[in-house]
């Protein structure tokens, strides 16, 4: 595995009007969404048109901080290679997330590179208090790469594990802590 993350290869670039063919590409890619298959049958792929796109877009992008949308993009030549998102949750007082990558893109470190653009992006710039995700307990890499950036266990239901993570904890890891003024 090619580990880019300290590389800084990756930016998250908000989409434009224009730019709707890769969020489309994305949900229609069989490798990509074979996560989703359960929910999609047969291959996890979700139907989405220009036309949803056009509807879609003004619900998310400039919506800071009730939701965010963004690709992650490759700095070294402008390919997007996945997207992150988080929408507020007001039952739950949280903001749900969520990160994915162009199969073709995996393998790269860009995972875990990706989940901390939006963890800064919604900390630091958007200052929402909490984030969590939810996903299958046989998604390995998912869990990895989100405890491996501070989330923490917030319990197991039907096969599916919560994790959270705080904006004070975050700010906390030292890890976390570039950029910042000592």
């Amino acid at each position: 595995m090619n580990c880019h993350n300290e590389t800084g290869e990756l930016q998250l670039y908000v989409p434009k009007p224009e730019d709707g063919w890769f969020y489309i590409k994305l949900l229609s890619d069989p490798a990509t969404m074979s996560y989703n298959a359960p929910w999609f049958p047969p291959d996890g792929c979700i139907p989405f048109t220009e036309a949803d796109w056009a509807d879609w877009y003004p619900d998310w992008i400039g919506r800071e901080p009730e939701r965010f949308y963004a690709y992650l993009q490759r700095k070294s030549d402008g390919a997007f290679v996945g997207g992150v998102n988080f929408q507020h949750n007001p039952e739950q007082d949280w903001w749900d997330m969520g990160i994915l990558l162009y199969a073709p893109e995996r393998g790269n470190g860009y995972g875990r590179q990706g989940l901390q653009l939006l963890l800064d992006r919604a900390f630091r710039v958007n200052g929402i208090s909490r984030l969590h995700n939810d996903f299958e307990t046989t998604r390995d890499a998912a869990y990895h790469i989100h405890k491996a950036v501070g989330f923490r266990d917030a319990g197991m239901e039907n096969g599916i594990v919560h994790l959270l993570l705080t904006k004070e904890a975050y700010l906390a890891d030292p890890h976390n802590r570039r950029g910042e003024e000592e």
